[in-house]
């Protein structure tokens, strides 16, 4: 058993399940994706309900903005700290807390009175869902080994990917099922039943572990980290209501902020302390710095362009919520499928899977692009299907095995920082996407040709650069790991420096 000063039930040998040998460890990865799914939906699905929020609770615009910015944020924030404290305390420990408030700030979401009830429920619950997202990837980590890992992460990230998606298909349809000035309530509410459920089988299945000596927590890293991660994200998150052209300065105060927190946490790990997030993961780990970069620059693309198909179908159209949801359906289907299917072939083709897949996602949504600007949209709707599909299948095969080749040499002890860091990057990818593509439509809707089809191909297609960067960034991660005749430098090797002086 490790026994540094951040070891604990986390980073401990557990009493069943260290040596993947555990018979209920995929009900418990069940339990943990379900809860997972939640979180991450509840970033997209409230989206087609503002309005009907807007008009019951008699809110500003910029207020009702913070129902879903304000969520996206606090996930954010917390996410690397929680996922270290995770490491430290253990992550059966975090997950059942979070997933406990995360259902209580659910229900309160959904009775809120006032729209300042509201926002403040929704900061809660983001802060909840953050706290409870790094324990999935760690407890993968824990759970799984070899090629068990791979279909595991395969699993969690079809989760990540489809939730994105259907987010506004599964608004729509509760909106279209609970008919009513107060039907946007159950869209909180469906949390409960379904959070209680996998509360009590986490109990039950989650495996424990034997806790051992805690240390004290980073507490400037953490400030540093949260100050810059606030800095660079808030002036997106505001970036409909002006926030962007108000807020600007903060970009480099969050920039001055990351270099302070990189400077300190190189500082702590050197002089054999206990860093929120060790700098060597990123310096010294096989494939985490290309893979978090992959993943970053993914989610720029691959979030906004959702908001920008919902203005589309929406405005431009004049579909209904349900109907705009189904639209893109097939993306989400073949997410799905993609994911489940690289999850067993990630061991076998490495890199190469997610180099095709991202190709697929370019050509899927750069085929949409061009097919919503030169064809009416009655035509269009059908034409882009098959494409959607495509790129769906395409993304199941970026987030599954990137994730995987990603956390694949993170020692299980440092798991969940390592998880929250990478998923604090694709937050943040996913705010600059968010902000900055439905930004992109109104400004070519507005500059004079009030066209919607000019300004959906417009920001779509360019939607489709950050994923051109990945892909770039992917194939030379492939060509140099074929330079190395496709042999993995063992974990043991590569992280052996990561092990010393920690325990």
């Amino acid at each position: 058993m490790e026994s540094g000063p951040w070891a604990g039930e986390g980073g401990a040998v557990p009493t069943q399940a260290d040596d993947g040998t555990d018979p209920r460890r995929w009900k418990a990865l069940w339990v943990t994706l379900v809860a997972g799914f939640m979180s991450l939906l509840d970033v997209t699905i409230v989206s087609v309900a503002l309005p009907s929020m807007q008009r019951d609770l008699h809110a500003s615009a910029p207020a009702i903005q913070w129902v879903v910015s304000g969520y996206a944020l606090a996930f954010a924030l917390v996410l690397v700290t929680a996922g270290r404290v995770g490491d430290a305390i253990g992550r059966r420990r975090i997950f059942l807390m979070a997933l406990a408030a995360f259902v209580l700030c659910s229900a309160a979401a959904g009775a809120a009175p006032t729209i300042a009830f509201l926002v403040a429920a929704r900061l809660a619950q983001g802060v909840a869902a953050g706290c409870l997202a790094p324990q999935n990837s760690a407890l993968i980590q824990q759970m799984f080994r070899g090629a068990e890992r791979g279909r595991a992460f395969g699993l969690f990230g079809a989760v990540v990917g489809v939730s994105s998606a259907v987010g506004p298909i599964a608004g729509g349809l509760i909106l279209a099922l609970a008919d009513g000035p107060q039907g946007w309530r159950w869209i909180f509410y469906v949390n409960v039943p379904v959070g209680a459920v996998a509360l009590l089988l986490g109990f039950r299945l989650l495996p424990r572990t034997t806790p051992g000596r805690r240390g004290q927590l980073d507490l400037v890293g953490v400030a540093l980290l949260g100050c810059g991660v606030l800095a660079l994200m808030l002036p997106l998150v505001l970036a409909e209501s002006g926030g962007v052209q108000r807020l600007w300065w903060l970009f480099l105060l969050g920039a001055v902020c990351l270099a302070g927190f990189v400077q300190w946490e190189r500082r702590v790990a050197a002089g054999d302390g206990q860093p929120l997030l060790d700098p060597r993961l990123v310096t010294s780990t096989r494939g985490y710095a290309v893979g978090a970069s992959i993943g970053t620059l993914y989610f720029v693309g691959f979030s906004g362009v959702w908001l920008v198909f919902a203005l589309f179908f929406q405005n431009g159209l004049d579909y209904s919520p349900l109907r705009s949801g189904l639209a893109v359906t097939p993306f989400a289907i073949g997410s799905t499928l993609g994911a489940a299917a690289s999850g067993r072939l990630v061991d076998r083709l490495g890199r190469l899977l997610t180099v095709c897949g991202l190709a697929a996602v370019v050509l899927g949504l750069g085929g949409t692009a061009l097919i919503l600007l030169l064809e009416p949209a009655h035509v269009a709707i059908w034409l882009i299907a098959p494409l959607l599909f495509v790129g769906g299948l395409g993304s199941g095969c970026v987030i599954s095995p990137n994730i995987t080749m990603t956390l694949r040499d993170v020692p299980v002890r440092m798991a969940g920082a390592a998880g929250g860091a990478l998923q604090t990057g694709q937050r943040l990818g996913g705010s600059i996407g968010t902000a900055a593509l439905p930004g992109l439509f109104y400004v070519v809707l507005g500059s004079g040709t009030h066209n919607y089809r000019t300004a959906v191909a417009t920001s779509v297609g360019l939607g489709t650069l950050p994923i051109v960067c990945s892909l770039a960034l992917a194939i030379h991660d492939w060509q140099r790991d074929r330079r190395a005749d496709g042999q993995p430098c063992p974990p043991e090797v590569s992280n052996s420096h990561l092990h010393a002086g920690q325990g």
